[in-house]
């Protein structure tokens, strides 16, 4: 008999799957007020942990990168971005975003899954994002270990962004009204996502922070993407106060009480120094 968490990593796979078949409608969901804000406030949140001086020398490794909203804007910020997908599909829409841009020196793509990190990029990079990733594949402790290992020193980020178990209870609770669902997201490991109706895991701070220890990875900032947007009525979006929400958004995100309950968790972390590992 298979188990129950075998039969929700082969359901998290095949949700993997339908980013190779359903590319465009991911770049589609990217457009709208909720995926832009997805993606904008991670960024923003990362020009917080940039050197201010250096970003012309820096080197990005932006794992599953999708149709390179971030990777685009990284170049644009002069830094150099190793961008790795594993669907063909979401690199091609992501190499015409960057001609588009202008950057296509400055960013290198890789047809390359996350879970075959191990050993390509030994400590080369200043920054690496794994932006939605941790959701979709079976190891997720393993993919995070090997991001570690692309850090180039102690003072290299790692970026890290994943599904908020707290923020489903919100979603299921305040948006669909579904107390039910509220109180099985309350321990739940895994939700269904709307947009391919997959399953992805979800995340606790306890169980990101048992990773990130795991992985000697030691957390700076921790920051909430998505806390109230979700929640808006539409017609605050028609009326073209995409600015005024994404502000507001940036703002209660650094604020640890509510970005307790956003959607999204946004983790800042480097590399655990070995002189204060074990006490000493």
């Amino acid at each position: 008999m298979i188990s129950l968490d075998a039969r929700m990593n082969m359901t998290a796979n095949a949700g993997r799957e339908r980013f190779h078949s359903g590319a465009d409608q991911y770049a589609a969901y990217l457009e709208t007020p909720q995926g832009r804000l997805r993606s904008e406030l991670a960024v923003a949140n990362l020009h917080d942990f940039l050197p201010r001086d250096a970003k012309g020398s820096l080197h990005a490794l932006d794992i599953g990168c999708g149709t390179g909203v971030a990777a685009v804007h990284l170049a644009r910020l002069g830094i150099h971005v190793t961008a790795l997908d594993s669907s063909s599909e979401m690199l091609d829409i992501a190499r015409q975003a960057a001609r588009n841009a202008g950057f296509t020196e400055q960013i290198e793509w890789k047809h390359r899954d996350a879970v075959e990190l191990t050993n390509s990029f030994p400590r080369s990079f200043d920054l690496v994002l794994c932006h939605n990733v941790l959701e979709y594949v079976e190891n997720p402790d393993s993919v995070l270990r090997d991001a570690a290992g692309a850090l180039r020193d102690s003072s290299a980020i790692l970026s890290v962004l994943l599904r908020n178990r707290a923020g489903e209870v919100w979603k299921a609770a305040i948006k669909d009204g579904d107390l039910d669902a509220a109180e099985q997201n309350l321990a739940a490991r895994w939700t269904t996502e709307s947009l391919y109706g997959g399953r992805v895991r979800l995340f606790s701070t306890e169980s990101l922070q048992a990773m990130l220890a795991s992985a000697s990875l030691a957390a700076v900032a921790r920051r909430g993407v998505r806390i109230v947007s979700d929640y808006l009525p539409q017609s605050v979006f028609r009326n073209d106060r995409y600015q005024r929400i994404f502000e507001l958004e940036l703002e209660l995100g650094r604020r640890p009480e509510f970005a307790a309950v956003a959607r999204y968790s946004h983790w800042l972390a480097r590399r655990a120094d070995p002189l204060t590992e074990g006490g000493a």
